[in-house]
């Protein structure tokens, strides 16, 4: 991940007294709602003013534009995903996989408004969101990578692997929250078993990448 991705993804700094943070940080969470329910050109700085029950020059105070403000939310609702799913550094390999992958999953549950505004949420072909979103997917995939092969550099084709089977998750979370047919346990178990049946398919193609021995058929 580049120094930008690095960037896009830590936790955005804020300045003033603690009630100023307080009022930020409240102005965010409203703001994980708002985009969640509505698109991005949808939403005038009025609308969210007029919802968030404040004036809009407050917003302006703190977050300079709509713009600002979207941005502040994705790198927020980012920062709280990165740190959910890349912890468990201590557990052996197979562990910190079911780890990542549980604690995705928890984070996508527990914070719906916030998941959805990280994977679909609308400010179209904006560099800078795209940026956001491609720093996140990258941590996670060097997440699993350090997992399953014990380093986060992995050649190009595990690479691809990883993130084809990382978007499939991101629309099969989208779904599941949305139609919560199935628990939890039941999700992890299954996406986990599609990671690996990606890493058998590595495998087969270059042998050099052995799939994990938790993730061959006979483990």
């Amino acid at each position: 991940m580049n120094h930008s991705q690095q960037r896009a993804v830590d936790r955005p700094r804020a300045r003033g007294t603690d009630r100023s943070l307080a009022r930020r940080t409240e102005l965010i969470a409203i703001g994980r709602k708002l985009f969640a329910d509505t698109s991005y050109d949808a939403l005038s700085m009025d609308d969210i003013a007029r919802q968030a029950h404040v004036a809009k020059g407050l917003i302006y105070y703190y977050f300079k534009s709509k713009r600002g403000y979207y941005l502040a939310i994705v790198e927020d609702s980012v920062a709280d995903l990165v740190s959910r799913a890349s912890g468990g550094l201590e557990l052996p390999p197979a562990e910190r996989v079911h780890r990542t992958i549980d604690g995705y999953l928890r984070y996508a549950e527990h914070n719906q408004a916030a998941y959805r505004t990280i994977i679909t949420g609308g400010v179209g072909f904006d560099t800078e969101v795209q940026a956001i979103r491609e720093g996140v997917r990258e941590v996670i995939v060097e997440t699993i990578a350090e997992g399953a092969y014990g380093r986060r550099k992995i050649a190009p084709l595990p690479r691809m692997a990883l993130l084809a089977w990382l978007y499939s998750v991101e629309g099969a979370t989208l779904d599941w929250i949305g139609h919560p047919t199935l628990p939890r346990d039941t999700m992890r178990e299954l996406l986990v078993k599609t990671l690996g049946g990606a890493m058998r398919a590595v495998e087969e193609i270059e042998p050099a990448y052995r799939a994990p021995q938790s993730a061959r058929r006979d483990s």
